[in-house]
């Protein structure tokens, strides 16, 4: 069956996706090119205004999928979303609705005489209203070294505005480690962001003077910088490239000042340039944009219209998407005719997003144009706040509201309906400072009021949310969009919840599942578990979850479970992230890192010989002193982790899970003039006790034998400090990575056995009642030392015993993981499935 239809589906009936006829002369053929974010955002408005029983509706989209968000691309790329959490309609949506798409089909020419599109492949359509929303696409301005002979960009070169673009920088990243982003706009600084996230070091590149200077002037484009260099970013302003170098592959950067930058990874983000060549080779008037009256229709023809990045009104493009949705909106109501003579005046343009995780709002001018114009500043280099008001003939004429509190409610207010500045100007840039203005209300919003810019949500569809049923912030984000994007609008998507439903506001249960994937808090989950004996994985979601199994929830119920059941635990190894499948870290190039377990940081020449010998049979890439005085062999295959395993000869380090790793010792009183306690020897013992003890997340113990701490024992989860009289200090809840926090004094004992109890009983007692990927001093944190004392040392609840028995069950249930080399759990445990980086791929057949 042919996917093309001509003119001649004008005269007869047409069939529309679902199969069911469409009576001839029933309905006009409505044609859409394009299937982004506009494009497809028309397409709803549409639709909700019953343009379903008006139109039959076809589109074409150059992507082979459904319509996906955009702006969560870099999220993509940082692995904080997968790809199909960004779908907003994926491709059963069309089908559902009665709209033909045709995915993956490029449009080559529009015949306006004919009335027709004609696609690649030969597919036609014939129109009656025409809607042109082909977006924008990435510029790459002259670089020499862009392209490989024979076209295409160079190996490890991209540009960044599709998924297809993502899936490509992602497998890169895998075998790169420098980065770098030719771009410092938004969409650049995004890529940076997602390169960071995926472990590559990243230098941002820009031509211009400061950052994003299309929204921030040179004093905010300063302080974004100095927070953005805090996050790990390189920054190199005022900086043209002139080469990518690298004969194959990208080997690095040439700038115009002949210095170099050597990186393996390129991501060019120079700024988008509207797609209009269709329009142009159709006769369309096209300046830099598609030009367009108030009625978003081409002069030239009154039945093509253009939105999105391609259309051009009154002189102007937009490249954000609040006013491609006012757009949309319009030229719904004028083609469903629900308001036939609706205009389209232009956008107010505001910004209200995160940048890297920095609070970013920017409403109309950012600079004063002319003496007639007021500026006021406010700058905190060191929060990285920065705060503008341009004020012209006393109204709010535009505002930078940069870093923490950046929400700008009030200011939004005042922009949009035009209103009045206090003359105390301040009162607008610290709200709520000496009872001036106070803080941004949403009962002040009129219901068209626009309250997620990402996704053109107004206050008036949340609040009709609400009044639908939504009673929390996650069922009010599903329902209307709001929050999906970047997220900045979630505290006034909150307010107005509040607002329309009081104290029937309530607070979203999800927020205490132990896993996304579960609906229970860790408690009632740890009771399910044991009353219905579920030892698997699979058993939780079948009993536990509706027989629904989500990805992201299993290495966390793994963890539980394995905790919960010890030896009777049904260990499911699709269940669990690969680095504790194989029982190695996996590093960026796909190989592996070995850590073996060296009891207190104490070895010998024996052990020594062994690491160095296995080090260089196995073509180690580097061997390593790690900060718990172990030695980590890096550079490993897959198919050679069990040979390596077997010419150790030494268990496991669990340096790849959640759990006990390590205790950290000193010399102790055994060498050191300075020691009063054996910390060496209880070092050991602890590391023997707990190896393989599974934990919300990691833990890392110390012992100190005297307060001079050399082990760094008080900012470890678990420290023990030897003291005058042959006594220990208990720490707990310490940490000294991206969090440094010195821990909470628990108690002091007498002996060894005392501080392995007590260490014992707090690691059970933070297993069962810690959230996944909860640290030990976040859970102290938010429990309180006081009551962890009480129940720790004091038994306040009666259930030490009960720990101190779970512990020791943990104890016995122990089984050296890497006695897999010669038992392994299924046969392809250890193959390598994929080629390595870098190997030709094998060939189609």
């Amino acid at each position: 069956m042919s996917n093309a239809s001509g003119p001649a589906a004008r005269e007869g009936g047409a069939t529309s996706t679902s199969g069911r006829e469409v009576p001839p002369h029933h309905r006009k053929r409505l044609v859409v090119i394009g299937n982004g974010m506009a494009g497809a955002r028309f397409v709803e408005e549409i639709l909700a205004r019953g343009g379903k029983d008006r139109f039959e509706i076809v589109m074409f989209g150059d992507e082979p999928y459904g319509n996906y968000n955009r702006i969560l691309l870099s999220n993509v790329l940082a692995g904080t979303q997968d790809p199909e959490d960004i779908f907003i309609n994926p491709l059963s949506w069309y089908e559902e609705n009665d709209v033909r798409l045709h995915a993956g089909v490029t449009v080559t020419s529009i015949d306006r005489s004919s009335k027709v599109v004609r696609g690649a492949s030969g597919v036609v359509e014939a129109y009656d209203k025409l809607v042109i929303a082909t977006g924008s696409s990435a510029f790459v301005p002259r670089i020499d070294g862009v392209l490989r002979e024979g076209g295409g960009y160079k190996e490890g070169a991209f540009v960044f505005r599709t998924l297809d673009d993502c899936s490509g920088i992602i497998e890169r990243a895998r075998r790169s480690r420098r980065a770098a982003v030719i771009g410092g706009g938004l969409l650049g600084l995004e890529a940076a962001r997602g390169l960071l996230g995926l472990g590559l070091e990243v230098h941002v590149v820009h031509l211009m003077k400061h950052l994003m200077e299309v929204q921030l002037d040179a004093a905010g484009g300063a302080v974004l910088r100095r927070a953005l260099e805090g996050m790990g970013l390189s920054i190199h302003l005022e900086r043209s490239t002139r080469e990518i170098l690298g004969q194959e592959r990208v080997e690095g950067l040439r700038f115009e000042d002949g210095s170099e930058l050597a990186c393996d990874l390129v991501v060019i983000s120079a700024g988008i340039r509207p797609n209009v060549q269709l329009a142009r080779d159709a006769g369309l008037t096209v300046e830099r944009g598609i030009v367009v009256g108030d009625d978003l229709c081409s002069p030239d023809d009154p039945d093509i219209h253009a939105l999105g990045e391609c259309a051009q009104h009154r002189g102007r493009t937009y490249g954000l998407v609040a006013p491609l949705w006012e757009q949309a909106q319009v030229l719904a109501d004028r083609l469903a005719e629900r308001r036939p003579d609706a205009t389209y005046a232009g956008s107010k343009v505001s910004t209200k997003l995160k940048v890297m995780g920095v609070d970013l709002l920017v409403i109309g001018e950012q600079s004063a144009a002319d003496d007639a114009a007021e500026e006021v500043a406010y700058v905190e280099q060191a929060r990285g706040i920065y705060r503008k008001l341009v004020i012209r003939g006393g109204k709010l004429a535009g505002a930078i509201l940069l870093g923490e509190g950046a929400t700008g409610g009030k200011l939004l207010q005042i922009f949009e309906r035009g209103l009045e500045v206090p003359d105390d100007r301040a009162e607008l840039l610290f709200p709520g400072a000496g009872g001036g203005a106070g803080g941004p209300s949403v009962a002040d919003l009129p219901d068209e009021a626009q309250v997620c810019n990402c996704n053109g949500v107004s206050k008036g569809q949340i609040a009709a949310a609400a009044r639908g049923g939504c009673r929390t912030l996650r069922q009010a984000c599903l329902a209307t969009r709001a929050g999906t994007g970047c997220g900045a609008c979630k505290p006034e998507v909150q307010a107005v919840l509040e607002l329309v439903l009081g104290d029937g506001a309530m607070e979203d249960p999800s927020v205490h599942y132990y896993v996304p994937g579960v609906p229970h808090a860790k408690p009632e989950l740890l009771r399910l578990v044991k009353e219905r004996g579920l030892r698997s994985v699979s058993s939780v979601f079948r009993e536990l979850a509706g027989g629904k199994e989500d990805l992201a929830s299993k290495p966390g119920l793994a963890s539980l479970l394995k905790g919960v059941w010890g030896k009777e635990y049904e260990d499911e190894r699709d269940a669990r992230f690969i680095n504790d499948r194989v029982h190695a870290n996996i590093q960026r190039d796909g190989t592996f890192s070995v850590i073996p377990r060296i009891y207190g940081g104490v070895t010998s020449p024996a052990q020594l010989r062994k690491i160095a010998d296995v080090a260089e049979r196995y073509d180690a890439k580097m061997v390593k002193i790690t900060g718990g005085q172990r030695i980590d062999i890096l550079g490993i295959a897959k198919d050679k982790l069990p040979d390596v395993w077997r010419d150790l000869g030494m268990p496991s380090g669990h340096a790849y899970t959640k759990g006990f790793r390590t205790c950290k010792t000193c010399v102790g009183s055994e060498f050191c003039r300075y020691g009063v306690g054996d910390s060496t020897s209880l070092g050991i013992a602890i590391e023997r006790r707990f190896q393989g003890f599974e934990a919300p997340h990691k833990l890392k113990l110390a012992t100190a034998g005297c307060p001079r701490n050399c082990s760094e024992a008080t900012t470890k989860d678990v420290g023990a400090v030897a003291i005058e009289g042959g006594r220990w200090e208990i720490y707990v809840g310490g940490g000294a990575g991206s969090r440094v926090r010195k821990g909470d004094l628990l108690c002091v004992v007498d002996t060894h056995e005392e501080v392995i109890r007590y260490a014992g009983r707090f690691m059970q007692y933070y297993r069962e009642q810690a959230r996944y990927m909860e640290r030990s001093y976040d859970f102290v944190d938010r429990v309180g030392i006081e009551k962890v004392r009480r129940v720790i040392v004091d038994d306040a609840e009666g259930i030490a015993a009960r720990l101190d028995a779970e512990v020791q069950a943990s104890v016995e249930a122990y089984v050296d993981p890497w006695s897999e080399a010669d038992s392994p759990i299924h046969p392809s445990q250890f193959t390598t499935l994929l080629p390595p980086p870098g190997s030709a791929p094998a060939p189609a057949g």
